[in-house]
């Protein structure tokens, strides 16, 4: 695809420096399988179509929307067509449910995971027009690795960000090649295993992005599925893509939480966790958060974090909600331990008093 442009035009106060622009990151969202499910059964029952489609967003859209920018990972392909890939687990989501994502004010979506590709170059084609013609920016997937590999250009208030999706796992992958796109054929940006070349990829990238934009922000797809602690490749990436210019580090695919490090003063965020998450009715773990960016055109001035879960199985299943009280801590406390293993943190979760049971690393 083409570099995207989008724009958010605000007017800047006479006399004044322009205040700092909010980017929301959350982590998976799956809105196949067990929201499209849900979806169908609330029709059954006599809700609006309209209203059972954006279901997944409901508790959680008056903050989404509320940002100047909301970045999703889009765990699925948009599309009811398409040759299903031989794999584990294979999701989509019929494209009219793109209309959860428009309720939920997501304005970027990362697509370069494990799933994306799950109903092969047709599914992959299909999602890319849903979103085009959602007016939702993409990247990290297309037609060819040159194209996967093309950011994501945001204008946002005159601050602009250029945003870069990559899947890798390390020597761990058991998805099909065919998932990661080539020179030839389409899929999403990584590599299948070679932590060199992904290295190098990614530095390449960043430092193309950074003569188009005031930031980059690479979206990583990494890590073991339950495992709260980033693998060391993990590490390294995302050291690697602070040491080439990026502005922050973005992660998903463990389905929890992992740890926020500040490395030379720049924020990695190594998992997410679920949003809303149709792949599982009841996850066993259902800590999440949104990540926001006060940026300007300069730095990442501040990292605010806003706890969550990511539903409450049976009675509202694949929802998240915004927590408050105990449950608030207990996200937080658990971020705090964490991160406890790196040499620093955000301040938000430095200063928080660690249990007494130590760091799990």
């Amino acid at each position: 695809m083409l570099s995207v442009a989008l724009t958010l035009l605000a007017a800047v106060p006479d006399g004044g420096a322009q205040a700092p622009v909010r980017l929301t990151f959350s982590g998976d969202v799956t809105l196949g399988f067990h929201v499209e499910e849900w979806a169908d059964e609330l029709v059954k029952k006599g809700t609006p179509k309209d209203q059972a489609l954006v279901w997944g967003f409901d508790r959680v859209k008056a903050l989404t929307r509320a940002s100047d920018l909301y970045v999703a990972n889009l765990e699925c392909p948009f599309t009811d067509k398409g040759t299903k890939l031989q794999k584990n687990f294979n999701f989509r989501a019929r494209p009219e449910l793109v209309a959860g994502l428009e309720a939920g004010g997501v304005d970027v979506v990362s697509l370069a995971n494990n799933h994306l590709m799950d109903y092969g170059a047709e599914g992959l084609f299909d999602t890319l027009t849903v979103l085009d013609t959602a007016k939702i920016a993409r990247f990290g997937a297309g037609r060819s690795l040159a194209d996967a590999r093309t950011p994501a250009v945001v204008d946002v208030k005159g601050v602009k960000v250029a945003f870069l999706g990559y899947f890798f796992l390390g020597d761990r992958n058991i998805e099909p090649k065919e998932v990661i796109a080539t020179e030839s054929t389409p899929g999403v940006a990584g590599h299948f295993s070679d932590l060199a070349a992904m290295k190098t990829m990614l530095q390449a990238d960043i430092r193309a992005a950074k003569k188009k934009a005031d930031h980059v922000i690479p979206f990583f797809h990494w890590g073991r599925e339950g495992k709260g602690q980033p693998e060391p490749y993990q590490v390294e990436l995302g050291h690697a893509a602070i040491e080439a210019g990026a502005s922050a580090v973005i992660g998903s695919h463990p389905h929890v939480l992992q740890g926020i490090e500040l490395y030379q003063e720049k924020p990695i965020v190594y998992s997410l966790g679920n949003f809303v998450f149709g792949g599982n009715w009841n996850p066993g773990d259902k800590r999440t958060a949104l990540v926001h960016l006060l940026v300007t055109k300069k730095a990442v001035e501040k990292v605010e974090i806003t706890p969550a879960r990511s539903d409450a199985y049976p009675e509202r299943p694949c929802q998240p909600f915004l927590t408050e009280g105990a449950q608030s801590d207990d996200v937080l406390d658990h971020l705090a331990v964490l991160s406890a293993g790196f040499k620093a943190t955000i301040p938000e979760l430095s200063s928080r008093k660690k249990p007494d049971a130590g760091i799990p690393w």
